[in-house]
Parts: structure tokens; C-alpha cells; sequence
């Protein structure tokens, strides 16, 4: 007998499942793919290996992390082998590349090479949103649940940190962009804090939420930040190892068709191959369209629910530039970098910000001997993409804005490429199994939040970015705490703790 069905194995959905396990829970987990990880997984071509998704991980091994995904791994009795690294990355303007230190010393000092009177600002900035993270440090994510029993823990265990909370409660609730209006007016250093909201959120410092940027300026100033040595694919493993090692299943081919509802009551899922599987419990792993398009029934749910799940607006799809080159002559290559095309555009605009990841410059068995992997993506719309006879014309055609971005880095890439991978929305939606293949809800600060783990349906949750709190790997991690310990007694959270 299966006490918990979750369906995906994300970050999120093995969160979940690996804690449950831990809690005593019987737990099986179905994936549709081939491999675990969901947007994490990692993919081989021609002895190259690839992340497909993130690539950028704070806090991974240090005992001073607040990073929910390592209180998770710790928990399990799992640890990672990273590489620390300094500067994380570059950002490429026109006007200038800035190297961006995780060291806040080092980061304002270059931020001075570019305005003075901006890097005394920001520091104003900085200083307002750590003291939010000081307040966050004393209260574990690991404690932490989405119904009422939360008040006793919290008053129990956690009662002066709880009380620094409250004294941030105003910046809590606020926006990033509310707290860059009251303290910085410098033009570049507004157009820095927007990026690097953007790439934690797919929006802009007016519409990311203040404790987000909070820990990550927290987690790279005082954790640091590294990376997993085998790449995505070894948190992954080690969130499986935890799993199975308390007694939890992984089954992968698993596709799920449907979620089984009863008397409003989910009971269980029918697989693509028309087996059922019964439990009292499932959690959908997959995105808030996804679970209520696809794997549920018209009358399972209440019209109004369904509607305002579906009109939650969502952050663009992508295009995808996975890449081997020759290494030769790149012995000072560093690893990450965003590149900017044009300072009068938008930078949410599609194809004017484009990232890059470059892993095998700290491990080098990601790529065969004398070669690197490279990573590169932008945002891109779904809607007109179709596999017609311009398929591949149009998957060239966008690819250009990535070769570039990636030619401020290494202008000859494209001399260097021996293989050559070119993904679209197309292939995001349907690799990742994402609704329209998009990063995720775009919910704006002032315009709400993202949803709960709850449902209409008894016995039914949510876990991963398009649940509170929201999108990136700490935040999927923290979705599947919050699931995990609502479903158990608050003793058996307080054990672990």
C-alpha cells in the first residue's frame, strides 16, 4: 500500500518525497522521463554532458547556509562534492562588462569603477535587505509548514527570531523595487539590481519579491557559491539516494494521465499504459496549467479555481544553445556570463538578455579532453512555433542572438563548435513536460501571490515553481518542505529538526 503518489521528479517533487520518506511516509514517485530531475536533469551527447536547466547553486556545502535544498540534503545524510568559485559571473553592456563578485566588498568595488556615488547607494540597498536576511537565518525552512500548527512551533522554538521578523514584516511584504526606489537613484545601478531580479525571477526589481533578492545577496555574500561537481544530475542522485534509502520508489517511463478523483477525493492516478495506482495522498509536481489541463477532469475542479489557475500569467518560454567547442587557447575562461545586446531595450525583451553557462571550466569531465560544454538561453514566446517546413530555418534564424552574446566571451565560437544543439520552446515544452514550455508564473509583488500547496480536492497538493514560494531551486526545495511537513505530525518534523 502507497501512502503518497507524487507525480515528477523536479527538484520540487523530490524534495517532497525524499522528506516524507524520512517522516516514515511510503511514497512512490512516477516520472515520465527517462531520467530524473525534471528541469534539472542532465542530458549526454557525443560525450558531452549537459545541464538543461539551472546552473547557478548557493550555499550547497556550508555549514552557515540558509539554502532550504541543503537542509533537505542534510537531513537525509547526503553531501554534495562542489567547486567554490569567485567571481560567479560577468555581466556583458554595452557600455562595459562587470565582474560580480560574491564577495560584497569586492562586488561594490567594481560597481565604483563604473559610479561612485551608485556603489555608496547600493550599499544602502544591501544593508536593508541583509538585515531581512539576518532575520531569515534564525528560522530553518526545515521548520517551517503551511497550516495553523506553525504558530505553536514558531512560538515555541523560534521566538526571538520570529520577533526580528516582524520588525522586517513592512520589506517582507514589499517588493524590490519598493526598497531600490527609497534608496538608490543612480540609472546604472537600477539597471544592475533589475538584472539580477530578472535572472532570479523572470522579472524586473518592481515585480520580484524583496526577501528572494534578501537571500540570494545573503547566500552568495556569506555561503558562497559552488558548483556540483557532475552537474545537476548530482543533486538530483543525491535527493533519489535519500529517497530509497528510506524506503521511498522511483519509477521512471511512468507517464501519468490522470489524476483519479472520487466524491471530490483524489484516490489516485491512471498511467499512460492504463494501470491505476491507488493512494490517499498525491502530489503534482508538474505546473499549476499542467495539473489542472491535463491531468485533471473538467468537473474535478470548481470552474472559478480552474479559471484563475489558468489565467495566472506566465514568464516566456526559451530558446536553448547547448553547445561542445574546442578548448584551445581558453585556459582563463570563467564560467557564467549575461550578456546585454542593447541598453535601450528592455532587458526582458526576448533575445536581449541571453545567459550562458560554461561548467566544464571547473569540472573538466563534463566535456572529452580538450573541450568545453557551453549552455547559452534567452527568453522566447511560445506562440508561433510549429514544426513546419521553416522549422529549422526559424530555429537558426533565433539562434543568432546567443552566437552573439556568446562571441563577447569567446569571439571565434563559432570556429571552435563540434557539436551543435538548438532547442525551442517547442522542445522545452516537451522535454520538460512545461505547459507552453514557460519558466513559470510571472505573479508580480504587487499583484498577488503564488499559489499554495492546497487544492479544492481533499488529499490532492502542489509542489514546485508554481507554488509559494515561487520559482528557482531553493524556492521548488522550500515548496516541497512546506508540502512534506503539513502532511505529518509536527513531532515527527521536530524529531528531524
Amino acid at each position: 500500500m502507497t501512502d503518497i503518489i507524487i507525480i515528477g521528479s523536479g527538484i520540487g517533487g523530490l524534495s517532497a518525497a525524499a522528506l516524507l520518506a524520512r517522516y516514515g511516509k511510503r511514497v512512490l514517485v512516477c516520472e515520465s522521463h527517462t531520467v530524473a530531475g525534471g528541469a534539472a536533469h542532465t542530458f549526454k551527447r557525443r560525450g558531452f554532458e549537459f545541464d538543461s536547466g539551472p546552473s547557478f547553486y548557493c550555499g550547497l556545502n556550508s555549514s552557515q547556509s540558509l539554502n532550504p535544498l541543503k537542509q533537505i540534503l542534510d537531513v537525509l545524510g547526503e553531501t554534495l562534492p562542489v567547486i567554490p568559485y569567485d567571481p560567479l559571473g560577468h555581466y556583458h553592456f554595452p557600455e562595459g562588462t562587470f565582474p560580480v563578485y560574491s564577495n560584497a566588498e569586492r562586488y561594490r568595488q567594481e560597481l565604483e569603477r563604473f559610479t561612485p556615488h551608485g556603489a555608496k547607494e547600493f550599499q544602502k540597498f544591501e544593508e536593508r535587505l541583509l538585515g531581512l536576511y539576518d532575520a531569515m537565518k534564525g528560522i530553518p525552512t526545515l521548520a517551517l509548514r503551511s497550516d495553523w500548527q506553525i504558530i505553536p512551533i514558531l512560538l515555541q522554538r523560534y521566538l526571538p527570531s520570529l520577533g526580528k521578523m516582524l520588525f522586517n514584516l513592512p520589506i517582507v511584504q514589499s517588493s524590490v523595487g519598493s526598497v531600490m526606489d527609497a534608496t538608490i537613484q543612480d540609472a546604472f545601478v537600477r539597471r544592475l539590481i533589475d538584472l539580477e531580479c530578472f535572472l532570479l525571477s523572470g522579472l524586473k526589481a518592481e515585480g520580484t519579491i524583496a526577501p528572494e533578492v534578501a537571500f540570494m545577496l545573503g547566500e552568495r555574500s556569506r555561503a558562497g557559491v559552488e558548483y556540483p561537481l557532475g552537474g545537476s544530475k548530482t543533486i538530483v542522485d543525491a535527493l533519489v539516494r535519500g529517497l530509497q534509502r528510506f524506503g521511498g520508489e522511483l519509477r521512471l517511463n511512468c507517464h501519468v494521465e490522470q489524476i483519479l478523483v472520487e466524491s471530490g477525493k483524489a484516490v489516485g492516478i491512471r498511467l499512460r499504459n492504463g494501470e491505476i495506482l491507488k493512494a490517499p495522498i498525491v502530489i503534482s509536481n508538474a505546473t499549476l496549467w499542467d495539473t489542472c489541463n491535463n491531468l485533471l477532469q473538467d468537473e474535478d475542479l470548481p470552474a472559478n479555481y480552474k479559471k484563475v489557475a489558468l489565467d495566472t500569467p506566465r514568464v516566456d518560454s526559451f530558446m536553448h544553445l547547448h553547445l561542445g567547442i574546442e578548448a584551445d587557447g581558453l585556459e582563463n575562461l570563467t564560467g557564467h556570463h549575461v550578456v546585454v545586446h542593447d541598453s535601450s531595450q528592455d532587458i526582458s525583451v526576448p533575445g536581449n538578455t541571453c545567459m550562458i553557462s560554461i561548467p566544464s571550466v571547473w569540472d573538466s569531465t563534463l566535456a572529452p579532453p580538450g573541450h568545453h560544454v557551453v549552455h547559452a538561453y534567452t527568453l522566447e514566446p511560445f506562440a508561433g512555433w510549429e514544426r513546419d517546413d521553416n522549422y529549422e530555418i526559424r530555429k537558426q534564424e533565433k539562434a543568432q542572438n546567443l552566437y552573439r552574446a556568446l562571441e563577447r566571451v569567446i569571439p571565434d565560437i563559432r570556429e571552435r563548435v563540434v557539436l551543435e544543439l538548438i532547442g525551442t520552446p517547442l522542445t522545452h515544452a516537451s522535454y520538460l513536460r512545461r505547459y507552453q514550455g514557460t519558466y513559470g508564473p510571472a505573479i508580480a509583488a504587487d499583484k498577488g501571490m503564488f499559489p499554495s500547496m492546497y487544492t479544492p480536492i481533499q488529499g490532492l497538493y502542489r509542489v514546485g515553481d508554481s507554488t509559494l514560494p515561487g520559482i528557482g531551486v531553493p524556492a521548488v526545495a522550500a515548496s516541497g518542505i512546506l508540502c512534506a511537513n503539513t502532511l505529518v505530525d509536527v513531532d515527527r518534523v521536530l524529531e528531524v529538526l
